[in-house]
């Protein structure tokens, strides 16, 4: 594996802006879509650039060859994520493994968030689903850091676990909010809704249609099993519209791997 970074703010990690890692295979034609600038205007963006190689294929030969071709692209897409208002900093990678190289990114740049990257005409909505207690934290890092001070209006969505009542899943939701309001979130811009629905993926999705974006937690604690083919994958080809993954904190014994 071989990749070549571009840091186009250096300083950018260091703010509390939340770090986002936008994966796409710049040369299978995979750009920016439309509406990502606009959605991540508050964001640390990492913008990955990444090819997989088959096996025989080395590194290093396949950057010197197309290296440039596809660090003209992720610039030209730094560009229009920086115009928007964005901190970004550039990742190119030649790998076998795309799956090692998006988890390795992830936790090298801390980011709170991974983009499954479909477009949206506008950022006016978002829908936020809310699993439980575990990552909350983070996902008011991601959800206040992105939208606090902006109009857009974000609603706290809920399915009731088996042995779970009403009453906890809107005292849930309500502690959220609060954690939203304190990151500097606007009250009247925060709606809930709570529901019993039989598959979870499903209501997200549909319920996602009302709305611009999605936000939703990571649910297995691989990270690349999650992304690559689980429920945001999932949510993401009915929805159509960008899903924010927000992933788990690093286990402490995996720290330093």
């Amino acid at each position: 594996m071989t990749d070549t970074t571009r840091p186009d703010d250096p300083t950018g990690t260091e703010t509390d802006r939340p770090a986002v890692l936008v994966p796409l295979e710049v040369l299978e034609g995979e750009s920016l879509p439309t509406g990502t600038a606009e959605l991540l205007a508050n964001a640390h963006v990492v913008l990955l650039g990444y090819h997989v190689l088959p096996e025989q294929t080395a590194t290093e030969q396949a950057r010197e060859q197309f290296g440039g071709t596809a660090m003209s692209k992720l610039e030209e897409f730094a560009g229009a994520l920086a115009d928007a208002g964005a901190t970004v900093e550039t990742r190119l990678v030649f790998t076998h493994d795309e799956r090692t190289t998006i988890d390795r990114l992830i936790y090298e740049h801390g980011c709170l968030a991974v983009l499954v990257p479909n477009g949206t005409e506008r950022v006016e909505s978002v829908l936020v689903a809310v699993r439980g207690t575990v990552g909350i934290d983070r996902n008011a890092r991601l959800v206040a850091g992105l939208f606090a001070g902006t109009d857009v209006a974000v609603t706290l969505y809920h399915v009731l676990a088996d042995d779970e009542t009403v009453d906890d899943a809107e005292t849930l939701l309500n502690g959220v909010k609060t954690e939203l309001v304190e990151r500097g979130m606007d009250p009247d811009g925060i709606g809930t809704l709570v529901e019993d629905a039989e598959v979870p993926v499903d209501a997200i999705a549909r319920h996602g249609e009302a709305h611009d974006a999605v936000v939703m937690g990571e649910t297995d604690p691989s990270v690349t099993t999650f992304v690559f083919g689980m429920p945001s994958e999932q949510v993401a080809e009915r929805f159509l519209g960008p899903v924010l993954v927000v992933q788990r904190e690093r286990p402490a014994d995996a720290a330093g791997e």
